[in-house]
């Protein structure tokens, strides 16, 4: 049977946004999950030969969890009745049975009870689908972000398949963008709107693997834009979106923290106790500079003394239990232990340098050895296999792996000093890595 838009009512197309008018309509519109749905997988198979079964469809937002129950349903000549389980409840799936009876007895066909956020129903409600699901009465298709093995029953787990869906990769996403900038019917295509591959794939990149963010951040950027061009600028505000805020004391007040942090950072302890003493006397909150010290312990000595972090966060706990002004000489000790303690930014640089590569890559998926397998489910899915358990190991170390997701080279982010406590880091980090250069060449 020909697939149906079902999410389509006549009159009403544009006045739905863009992610909902631009839902695929057939198998072959739908960008991304071929583990599933290409040609010869055991979905796709079920689906082209009407045998269509209960199933959990297991994956993040905006990678077409809905859409395809939808074409399923569609495909299949099967009415599609939907419910979300933050709203539904056992007398919402009591009407759906009765509903679906009724359809078969007068329409001759089937019912897809399409659940959205399953996870989200109790023992009580989920049990309420066995009896149904078991004779025939519908077919279940429940949708989650969760990990069913946790969230769902193992009655329900038992009669219904999972399908693991995968975030959108950019190559997807920029299917779906270029099908939004081209159909007319349903898209931007009336308007014919230009839009650089620069900044495709920027809208590509920002959404993250998420279909319908893509299409919202697209649809927010049309609507900026000036006729004919969507400009880079507009595309970068969008996506950018988040602007940071500053709260305006005076320029003053900002001088004078800045010169307290950099006289610790350059291990000037009566400097540091000076500008201490300024911004207090100026009135300056003590709860601030105690996040500020708290802050400088991380970012300017690390584990060169790991004491530094811990000094603070007591100086700030006293001054929060004694208060003004016996709290400030806590907070003073802080400041110069701070200021006279071994310096190192390794871990602030590592840090900064980690999360660059996060913020600007893709939210690469966990490899299967690292995860826990609790459920037979997970362990089906190959969860833990092949992991080695370091305890096991050697020296208590699994000398050549890689703990990284299989999609990103591993990287070297920190960089232990040669001052402090980092000295012995860095000897103990250079003999793992001796021992890993010789599990390789074995």
């Amino acid at each position: 049977m020909a697939g149906k838009d079902l999410f389509e009512n006549s009159g009403e197309v544009e006045s739905r946004p863009l992610a909902d008018r631009m839902r695929p309509r057939s198998l072959d519109e739908f960008s991304g999950q071929a583990h599933i749905v290409g040609n010869g997988k055991p979905l796709r198979n079920a689906i082209e030969s009407d045998h269509i079964h209960s199933m959990i469809l297991w994956g993040p937002p905006g990678t077409g969890k809905t859409t395809l129950a939808s074409l399923i349903a569609g495909h299949s000549g099967l009415k599609f009745k939907k419910l979300s389980a933050v709203l539904a409840g056992v007398r919402d799936i009591r009407a759906a049975v009765d509903e679906a009876r009724n359809t078969r007895q007068m329409e001759g066909r089937g019912t897809l009870l399409f659940i959205d956020e399953v996870h989200r129903f109790n023992k009580g409600q989920q049990d309420a689908l066995l009896p149904h699901v078991e004779d025939g009465t519908l077919i279940f298709v429940g949708a989650t972000t969760e990990n069913p093995s946790f969230e769902l029953n193992n009655a329900l787990l038992s009669r219904a398949r999972t399908y693991v869906l995968k975030r959108l990769e950019p190559g997807d996403l920029l299917q779906v963008i270029d099908r939004a900038l081209a159909d007319e019917e349903r898209g931007l295509g009336g308007r014919k709107l230009k839009l650089a591959l620069a900044s495709r794939e920027l809208i590509a990149h920002a959404a993250d693997g998420d279909a319908r963010r893509a299409l919202n951040l697209l649809e927010i950027s049309s609507d900026l834009c000036e006729e004919g061009e969507i400009g880079k600028q507009v595309v970068e505000e969008v996506v950018g979106g988040n602007l940071r805020r500053f709260d305006k004391r005076g320029e003053a007040f900002y001088d004078q923290i800045s010169a307290l942090h950099k006289s610790v950072r350059g291990s000037a302890p009566d400097a540091a106790l000076y500008w201490f003493c300024r911004m207090i006397d100026g009135g300056c909150d003590p709860i601030y500079i105690a996040r500020r010290v708290l802050r400088m312990a991380s970012e300017d000595i690390g584990n060169a003394d790991p004491r530094a972090l811990e000094i603070a966060l007591n100086a700030w706990e006293v001054q929060l239990r004694l208060g003004s002004p016996e709290g400030e000489l806590a907070l003073a000790q802080a400041v110069l232990y701070l200021a006279a303690a071994p310096k190192s930014n390794a871990v602030y640089k590592a840090y900064n340098s980690a999360m660059e590569d996060v913020r600007s890559g893709a939210s690469e998926e966990v490899p299967l050895r690292l995860r826990n397998a609790p459920t037979r489910l997970m362990k089906e899915l190959g969860f833990g296999r092949a992991y080695r358990y370091a305890h096991d190991e050697p020296n208590a170390y699994a000398a050549g792996e890689n703990y990284f997701p299989d999609g990103i080279t591993p990287r070297s982010y920190y960089q232990p000093s040669p001052r402090g406590l980092e000295i012995r880091i860095g000897e103990k980090m250079a003999r793992l890595k001796e021992l890993d250069r010789k599990f390789e060449d074995e």
